[in-house]
């Protein structure tokens, strides 16, 4: 007898620098990492309302030259310990290692999955079953929300801790100035999420 299926998840999509990790420019090594305040308790949030958790990255630093592919790896890896350690599991970490104009060697092309393109969480919600139409996505900057409006995220929420800085995100977007912020905004789709889960 065949099992049938899960049904595709929610997911909450985050943005990996000034998301979970204070941008500090380029990072790519535990000890210059700091975690965002509040990240592990919205991390966990979310997992207890059955969403899966999915970082999603520019990470130009390789096109660049500032670090390589094993380095990165090597780092994401030590991330997911580490929030591990913390109670929070993630389903995913996808990340571009292109930039259009910056790139060394074959790094430097227009692609598909850099911010604001939607391929990395296109991917992931292939290779994970996420349904979009019930996902979330967390950012920092206008491409992160560009690209989770593109694939077809429901909610799309920035972090902006000066509110008057411009250009500011369009008018279906929600701001928030911390990720207290960002966890109590996001308690009603939590909550939706519990009651889909439970009602299946």
């Amino acid at each position: 007898m065949t099992m049938p299926a899960a049904a595709p998840r929610p997911a909450l999509f985050l943005d990996r620098d000034g998301v979970v990790n204070v941008n500090h420019g380029y990072v790519h090594r535990a000890g210059d990492t700091q975690f965002m305040p509040g990240i592990f308790e919205l991390c966990r949030n979310a997992q207890a309302a059955g969403c899966a958790l999915v970082v999603v990255t520019n990470q130009a630093g390789i096109a660049r030259g500032y670090y390589n592919t094993a380095q990165y790896h090597a780092y994401s890896g030590w991330l997911r310990g580490t929030l591990a350690a913390q109670g929070v599991l993630l389903d995913g970490i996808y990340h571009c290692p292109h930039h259009p104009e910056s790139g060394v060697g074959a790094w430097r092309r227009a692609c598909a999955c850099r911010k604001p393109a939607p391929g990395m969480i296109l991917q992931a919600a292939h290779d994970l079953r996420l349904d979009l139409a019930r996902s979330a996505v967390l950012g920092d900057s206008l491409s992160d929300i560009e690209a989770g409006r593109r694939a077809g995220a429901r909610l799309l929420m920035m972090l902006r801790a000066d509110t008057s800085a411009r250009p500011a995100p369009p008018a279906d977007v929600q701001t928030v100035r911390d990720l207290a912020g960002a966890r109590a905004a996001l308690q009603p789709w939590f909550a939706q999420q519990n009651r889909a889960r439970h009602s299946g």
